[in-house]
Formats: C-alpha cells, structure tokens, sequence
C-alpha cells in the first residue's frame, strides 16, 4: 500500500513560519504605531534622560520623549526605505543580468566583466559616495542602497542563467523556436529563483543596515523625520550616561535582520519543486520493478541489421551528412564524417567517450554550444538545409531528440503536462485541452501508468523509466521524420532498458521513422540498428551492420578489438583484451593517447569496456555482481510477446 509522504511545509522547514511571524510582527509595529504612539514619540516634556521605569520602559532622550515609542514608530519609514531599496535592486539588477546573458558572446564577456568591477567595491562604500553626491534625504540614501546592490543581483542572475542555459529542457525549448526571452522567462528564471530569493532577504537585511548607516554618519533620514539610524545618531552623546537610549533601536535591527533571512531562507525551500510537497520515503520502500540482471535488458532483442557490406550512402537517405567537421576555436571535434539515413532505418553511433558520437547529434539538431563550428559539403533532411538557418517551425516538427538523462531533459518547475504539450500547442497551433487528451493516449501507447496524473506531476515525483518513456512521447509529438536517441538507456536500469529499446522499435517499425541512436554499448547498437558507425577520435574508423556485430564476422581490426574487449566474447576467469589497433596516418590524441589505445606510458588498456557484462559476473575488483548471471548474452527479440512478460511497471518515486 502506498504511503503518503507529503509533509506539512512549516514542519519541513520551521525557518518558513518563524521569519514569517517575526516579520508579520514588525509589520504590525509599523501599521499601529505612528497612530497610537505619535504623541509620546514626538511631544516635548520636561522629562529629559529619565531612567528605564514603569512609565518610561527604556527612559527618555534629551527632549523628554519616549526612547520605546520612537523606535515602535520609526518602524514604518525604516521598513519602507529598505523596502523600496532592495526591490530596485532586485527589478534592475535581474534585468541587467537577464540582457547580459541574452547578449552576444564578446558584449556578455564585456558586461560581465564591468559587473565584477562594480561587484567589487563595498556596497555601503558605493552607496556613501552616491549619498554624498546627491546630498543627505530620504531620497538620496534610498537611491543610494538602490544602485550599490544592483551589481550583486546582475551578476548572480547572468552566472545563473548561464548554468541553466545548458540543461536539456533549455535546448529542447532552442530546438522548438522558442524566442531567447521566452525561454528567459520560462525555463531559466524560474529555476534560478531560489538563490534569487535568498539574495533577495540578504539584500533587504544589508539594505536596512545600509540605510541606518548613512542616517548615522548624517547623510539619511533628516530631522524631523526619523528611523532607526537616526535615533542612534541622537542618542550617540548619551551613550555613556544612558546606554538604554541605545537599545531599542539596535534590537529592532537586529531582530528584523534575522527574521529577513529566515523568511527568505524558508521561500527560497518552498519555491524549489524539487522540495516542495515530498519528504523522505519510509525506509523499506522499493520501485515496482526491481533489479534484474542485464539478460532482462535485452531479453527477446530482435535482430534488424540487413546482411552485406555497408554502402557509403543508401539511395533513399533522409537524413544526409557529407563531409561534417566541427571545430572549437583551434580543435576539431569531428573530423570529415559522413553517412544517410533512410526513412525506416536505424543509424548506430557507437565508440568511447569522447570520440564524437553526441557532437555529430548535435550538429545535425543545429543545437552546437557557442564557439563551436560546424561545416560540412551537405547537411540535410530531405529538402531542409540544416547547415542554414532552417524554419524554427519546420526544425522543431521534423527533428525529435531523446537525451541520456531524463531528469535533466525537464525543467523542474513545471509540470509535465505544461511541457510535454508544448511543441503541440507552439508549433501544431494544438488548443491545450486536445494536446492534453493527445498525450495522454501516447502516454498510455508507450505503458505510462496513470497518464492523466502524471501530466499533473512534477518530474521529481517520477521514476527514470518513466520519464524516459515521457521523454519518447514528448520527441514523438509531431511525428518526426528524424529521431536522435543519444545514448537514452544509459542512466536506467537493465529492467527499464529493454522496454526502452522496445518502443523505439516500435515507433520505427510503425511509423518509418528515421533515428540516429547513440550508445556505448556495442551489443545493444548490434541488435537495434541496421547500419554501425564505429567513431574514435571524431572519425569514423568503420562502417558494418548489426547483423556482423551479432556474429562478430567484422573485419575492421579496431571493430574487432572493441568486440574482443566486450565481456561476452571473453572466457570465463580470462583477462580482457587489450583495445589496441594501428592507423599510421592517425592523429594522436590530445592526452597523448594513439588510435590503437595505448597510452603515453606505452601499457595496454587492459580491461577498458565499451560496455557490456563482466563475463564472470564480477566488477573488476573482482566482487561478485549481485543479480547478474555470467555470460549474459542479447536475445532474439525486442518484442513484449517473445519475451514473455508484459512490460515493466514502473510508478512514480
């Protein structure tokens, strides 16, 4: 039975109510007090510097007034001006950073660095010469406080935006047109908007302090009007002779400072969907679908590769790509790759890490990070130019991505409903209530459990199974003719990878599309795909089909040292084998690695998989592997009826 785990917010985080009652409490003073306590705050009596007593709680000044009642009623201005302060700041220094991260490279790289100048001089400093140089007011000092924070907020929003800008869900939303500030608005400012807050409450607090400082040294609040700067200013003289003048203004600062912080502390928690609503699960609990050993990921893997050699280019290609070379600044990532897909078909990239597989799918998407290029003799899906700037509508319609992590592939602060209806409602001109009952129905075609509660869900509350499955539905919205698939099993489990694998199959069996998968795992690209290209360093060493990676009748010496190095093709207690193979005209790597993969120090790369099983069912410090049968070896196919079990359920987290 399922437990519900959902926490009240004030018992998971008690900062929440306590600076909200602290603050609640102030802004009761500052509302009550001017009208009630006016008369002994400002009156002139012949009560002057009279002790702490039962009439006078913490005595009076010089003038005969009540030093309690003039801090309780310069609550209210104090309050406004530190107010009004930190909201300029926020407003213009979010704005500010907001232009910066939108601005082309060398402009941000310029503003960014004049933002850390401003960053580096003290606010107060900052805020004393603006002060002196508009003159003492009310005015001046909140202009002052206003421009000195603005620096901290541009730069935090501008090193903020650009951490998110690389997330998946930024570059899903690139891929479908989404406009720069929309994208801003929508899927950046909202997951940087905790630290944002807990800025916002350090700022108020520095601003208040800032403020009293200057109505301290004079260039404030002036007489008549008062705050708490001010009435430490007038009680200074007295200090040594009635140190109680000093109290309540000081108090005040400080109590207000500290429930500031826990306020913003407490929003900052509340407003993170990552934290919102969920508490830790009781101990005992477990996924539907439990571990189960890598048989299960492959279990009934059909064989598609067609049997032959492996044309250069295939007479229906969709998807063309002829000469491709990307380059950073003086580097070359990929170096002259070229290959079709036709409609129907199955592209398998495979090699280590690094050797250029996800920079090739990034190409084609047109989605290269800044400073990195792409040429190439003929970039093209059918008639659409992608080495151009292509349609945004047509782009987005016609290329699915499914990426490696799907938590990362959705923007925490929204639902899945909102995004995963979205290329439907922008670019389909779908009305939201029929792209909602559309993807509940793919939903439910590709075994999502409870697909109308899960669009209500935020990605946390999902497990990664099923969100990979989303992910499929959200990539298949539009019926693409291309879907690239870079490496979409890795971060799941054996169980979740073979039903994985299953839809992919069948959306390339019953829709004809075309797809560019992506993997380490050289048995699963030899079952899934009908063509393999073999990368190391950025270039394609070899070209082959998933049948001869299945029969391992590859003739390709470095192909063949992969497939030697995988755990299935190597005896039981036996050593790896070294990956190792010559190309005189190669490069070597920047690390100083040769193509045969050997190292500097000359050593073989002994025990270096691509992926695979350990053929003992032990890691390689030779601890056994739970689960994990011995000499697993992929099935004969991908389909649920030859598997013989329905597919895997998998339920929310």
């Amino acid at each position: 039975m399922a437990t519900d785990t959902t926490a009240r917010p004030w018992r998971r985080n008690p900062s929440l109510p306590a600076g909200a009652v602290i603050l609640g409490l102030l802004l009761v003073v500052a509302l009550v007090a001017p009208p009630l306590l006016s008369g002994s705050a400002e009156t002139l009596t012949d009560n002057a510097r009279l002790g702490p007593g039962a009439e006078h709680l913490l005595g009076t000044d010089a003038f005969g007034r009540d030093v309690l009642a003039r801090a309780l009623v310069a609550t209210r201005l104090t309050l406004l001006m530190a107010a009004a302060a930190t909201a300029a700041s926020f407003v213009v220094g979010v704005a500010i950073g907001a232009l910066v991260h939108l601005a082309p490279g060398w402009l941000r790289e310029t503003c960014l660095r004049l933002v850390d100048s401003a960053v580096a001089f003290p606010s107060l400093v900052l805020a004393l010469v603006i002060a002196a140089v508009l003159g003492p007011g009310t005015g001046s000092a909140i202009v002052a406080i206003a421009v000195a924070g603005v620096p901290g907020f541009a730069r935090l929003t501008a090193n903020l935006a650009a951490t998110v800008a690389d997330k998946d869900y930024v570059l899903t939303a690139r891929l479908l047109g989404v406009p720069g500030p929309r994208i801003l608005g929508r899927h950046v400012l909202p997951n940087i908007g905790g630290p944002l807050l807990v800025l916002l409450s350090s700022s108020f607090t520095l601003s208040l302090l800032d403020i009293s400082s200057l109505s301290f040294v004079g260039l404030g609040v002036q007489s008549p009007q008062y705050d708490w700067g001010r009435l430490l200013n007038e009680a200074l003289p007295s200090i040594f002779a009635q140190p109680s003048v000093v109290l309540a203004p000081s108090i005040m600062l400080i109590v207000t400072g500290v429930g500031a912080m826990l306020l913003g502390d407490g929003v900052a928690s509340l407003v993170d969907p990552r934290t919102r609503g969920t508490a830790p699960a009781p101990a005992g609990t477990a996924d539907a679908a439990g571990p189960a050993g890598p048989a299960e990921a492959s279990r009934g893997l059909g064989a598609s590769g067609g049997a032959g050699a492996v044309a250069e280019t295939e007479q229906d290609g969709l998807l063309t790509v002829a000469g491709l070379t990307v380059r950073a600044g003086d580097r070359t990532l990929v170096d002259d790759v070229s290959f079709t897909i036709g409609a129907g078909r199955i592209v398998g990239l495979v090699g280590e890490s690094g050797s250029g597989k996800s920079t090739i799918a990034m190409a084609v998407a047109g989605l290269l990070p800044e400073g990195v290029r792409a040429n190439a003799s003929r970039l093209a899906l059918g008639d659409l130019d992608l080495l151009g700037t292509p349609p945004e509508r047509r782009l987005a319609t016609e290329i699915g991505i499914v990426y490696q992590d799907p938590i990362g592939t959705f923007n925490p602060a929204l639902r899945l409903g909102t995004q995963l209806t979205e290329v439907a409602r922008a670019h389909l001109g779908t009305p939201r209530r029929q792209a909602t009952r559309d993807m509940v129905r793919a939903l439910a075609d590709i075994h999502v459990t409870e697909p109308e509660r899960r669009l209500r869900q935020h990605p946390h509350e999902l497990s990664g199974g099923m969100l990979q499955r989303a992910s499929i539905a959200s990539a298949m919205t539009t019926n693409p003719r291309l879907l690239i698939a870079d490496e979409p099993t890795t971060a799941l489990d054996v169980t979740v990878q073979a039903e994985v694998l299953r839809q992919f199959r069948r959306i390339n069996r019953e829709h004809g599309t075309a797809m560019l998968f992506i993997s380490h795992d050289i048995g699963v690209v030899g079952v899934l795909c009908d063509t393999v290209l073999v990368l190391h360093g950025g270039r394609v060493v070899d070209r082959t089909t998933g049948r001869d990676l299945r029969q391992g009748t590859v003739t390709h010496p470095y192909t063949r040292a992969l497939l030697a190095a995988t755990p299935a093709a190597v005896e039981a207690g036996g050593p790896l084998s070294a990956v190792r193979w010559t190309a005189d005209t190669a490069p070597a790597q920047p690390d100083g690695t040769s193509l045969d993969g050997t190292p500097p120090d000359g050593k073989p790369l002994d025990g270096k998989l691509l992926g695979g099983t350990p053929p003992d069912g032990k890691s390689p410090d030779g601890k056994p592997l739970d689960g994990i049968p011995p000499h697993a070896t992929p099935p004969d196919d991908l389909s649920d009826t030859a598997a013989g079990r329905p597919p895997a359920a998998e339920g929310s987290r």
